[in-house]
């Protein structure tokens, strides 16, 4: 689990906001943050006792983290030994930067350069089967509200926005 915890720290500037360990059950958490946990967007990390690997799954897409640099911070993820998949460049018919990386568990993430930002982890991706139903879910759910579609038919894909009221 240290890996894990120092490369979120070294590679993102998050925080060890707190661990635990519950070896009666046998596992341990670490959640890293960059503000309290109570008002702010945590990442927790779970090690259960014995295992090493996950199946991530096809569901999870990606987390969104802005950054200042995104090339900068590309090269201190190399640095750490995490594994870029999308070297830094403008989106597609756009201008800003952006790139995917992985951490050491194979968890994906977006680098935007966007800074500053209110919350530095701003976006999560997930792939659903019924994108209509699934922004009602969310906005009843949580109070989200939709902010954009596009249509991407040259991926087979529909995009959705949802950010807080």
């Amino acid at each position: 689990m240290y890996g894990g915890c120092r490369f979120y720290i070294e590679c993102f500037g998050m925080k060890l906001l707190r661990k635990r360990d519950i070896p009666e059950e046998r596992y341990t958490n670490a959640f890293l943050g960059y503000r309290p946990e109570d008002s702010r967007f945590v990442i927790e990390l779970t090690y259960n006792y014995g295992l090493d690997q996950y199946d991530i799954g096809t569901a999870f897409g990606y987390f969104g983290k802005a950054v200042e640099d995104v090339a900068k911070t590309v090269e201190l993820i190399k640095v750490n030994g995490g594994k870029v998949t999308r070297e830094p460049d403008p989106v597609k018919g756009g201008t800003t930067v952006i790139a995917f990386v992985e951490d050491h568990g194979g968890y994906k993430f977006e680098l935007i350069e966007r800074w500053p930002a209110p919350e530095p982890l701003c976006q999560v991706m997930l792939r659903v089967g019924d994108l209509n139903r699934s922004i009602k879910f969310y906005e009843k759910a949580f109070g989200m509200e939709l902010l954009r579609t596009r249509d991407n038919p040259e991926y087979k894909i529909n995009i959705s926005l949802d950010a807080e009221p």
